[in-house]
């Protein structure tokens, strides 16, 4: 069996340190250098790439425009529609503890399975939601209910597992690869927005019994890609949280075991080490580099979404566009995004992921302001969202790519998806609070409605990226 070394595993052709003894499953150094084999890592890759691809298509339905153009076609108010963003956000309060009880199974697969398999079977309410909608059975007001009761539901069993499958993806991804891999990995989910954004807008636009029924169709098609996606984690390297550390490869896929089962040999000291568990006692508080990411995370996660979830209610509510003029300019977003994340995840493992988000950030931080003074005559339809979107598409590439490095970076590898939890926790209640403030401002036209979000946005996300200055990249 040919094993490659998690950290060293540059590209998944470094050189391949054979085990004498055949009946090996593990292999560990006297330093506790984690190893796991080559094609295992390739299969794992591969399934959580085309995992991504399913995933995209499922969120069409479960959340974004089309989600959004729903509700308005209900006659959501602004407050409404500021819980539809909000909602996901604050769930992630629940993060730690769903950190907490996954590391209390033996199976990061396994886990994973009964949380979002659950949290996607409930969506079937809201379609049957819909058709009782369509029969006259229930009201909009009932059905906005109902929308954001399977919202709230949905996010906290995602809260409860994101923790999990983040810290299992991240004993997957070799470290040195991390930025080429998760830059490919968002770029066939790009890709696939691209295709299908477009398509489900014209979809629901023109469907013949209405926007509404339309929209339920597509959920239920969204459903159905979401369990594939899920299919595509039995692919995947399992990971046992009692002894994360140390992984073996069992058939199928390979399975974390206790360090007791493991097989020892010397292995030259050239290889990367991840320490193994500890019986010292975990404090998170004394992690002061961690403390500052946290920091400007939270801030940085509060001012963009003071105004972030309002763009689409600006040109759906306020400009009065079509869906499918909105799904149109969210495609040139999602190809700017696939173009440009390549690019960022191969300059991010050069120069680091805090240099691209300091200079990337200040881009992004003025952007609000260019949504002022657009109107949807011709120049706005046709040259100036367009090419906004893009713009918008190639710097959120670099922002989302590198705050999920950096953070994946900092992160010791014990207690890992404790770190994770924690950090969409105050991620998720700062951005939270971020959409109820924009809500609130925007609800009331008197203070400025929604271009007093656009700028006070702007100025937060200015003051967000100072903590950035002062947290240290490990390796750059």
């Amino acid at each position: 069996m040919d094993y490659v070394s998690i950290e060293t595993a540059a590209t998944l052709n470094t050189e391949i340190l054979p085990i004498t003894p055949p009946e090996a499953t593990l292999t560990l150094t006297n330093k506790s250098t984690l190893r796991i084999p080559k094609d295992a890592i390739r299969t794992s890759l591969k399934a959580s790439t085309v995992d991504s691809v399913f995933a995209t298509v499922y969120s069409l339905g479960t959340g974004g425009i089309l989600l959004s153009n729903f509700l308005i076609e209900l006659d959501a108010s602004p407050v409404i529609f500021g819980m539809l963003s909000s909602i996901p956000m604050l769930v992630n309060l629940i993060q730690p503890l769903g950190a907490y009880l996954s590391e209390l199974t033996t199976s990061r697969f396994q886990y994973s399975m009964w949380i979002f398999g659950t949290a996607r079977c409930l969506w079937l309410i809201l379609f049957i939601g819909v058709i009782l909608f369509s029969w006259g059975n229930i009201n909009a007001q009932q059905l906005e209910i109902l929308t954001l009761s399977i919202l709230l539901i949905t996010n906290l069993l995602g809260g409860l597992g994101s923790p999990s499958w983040l810290s299992w993806l991240a004993m997957i991804v070799p470290r040195r690869l991390r930025g080429r891999y998760f830059g490919l990995r968002n770029s066939a989910a790009s890709f696939t927005n691209l295709i299908c954004v477009p398509l489900a807008g014209l979809f629901v636009s023109h469907w013949y019994q209405g926007t509404i029924q339309g929209y339920g169709l597509l959920l239920f098609i969204s459903i159905f890609f979401g369990i594939l996606s899920l299919v595509c984690q039995y692919f995947k390297v399992d990971v046992n949280p009692q002894w994360q550390n140390a992984i073996s490869y069992a058939g199928r896929n390979a399975i974390a075991q206790p360090p007791q089962q493991t097989k020892l040999s010397h292995i030259p000291d050239t290889t990367s080490e991840i320490t193994p568990p500890q019986n010292d006692s975990f404090s998170i508080w004394k992690n002061s580099n961690f403390l500052t990411f946290l920091f400007y995370f939270g801030c940085w996660m509060l001012a963009v979404n003071i105004s972030s979830p309002f763009f689409n209610l600006y040109m759906l509510d306020t400009l009065n566009l079509d869906v499918s003029w909105v799904t149109l300019y969210g495609s040139l977003q999602a190809g700017a995004n696939l173009l440009m994340l390549i690019f960022w995840g191969k300059l991010a493992d050069k120069i680091g992921n805090r240099l691209i988000l300091i200079v990337i950030g200040i881009l992004v931080a003025l952007t609000p302001l260019l949504w002022l003074g657009i109107g949807a005559d011709t120049w706005g339809i046709w040259l100036w969202f367009p090419l906004l979107h893009i713009l918008l598409g190639g710097v959120w590439a670099a922002i989302d790519l590198c705050n999920n490095n950096i953070q994946l970076n900092i992160a010791p590898t014990k207690n890992q998806s404790i770190y994770f939890a924690i950090a969409s926790a105050v991620a998720g209640v700062c951005g939270a609070l971020g959409t109820t403030i924009g809500s609130i401002i925007a609800q009331f036209p008197q203070y400025g409605g929604l271009f007093a979000v656009f700028i006070l946005s702007t100025a937060l996300r200015l003051v967000a990226i100072v903590p950035l200055f002062f947290v240290q990249e490990p390796g750059k």
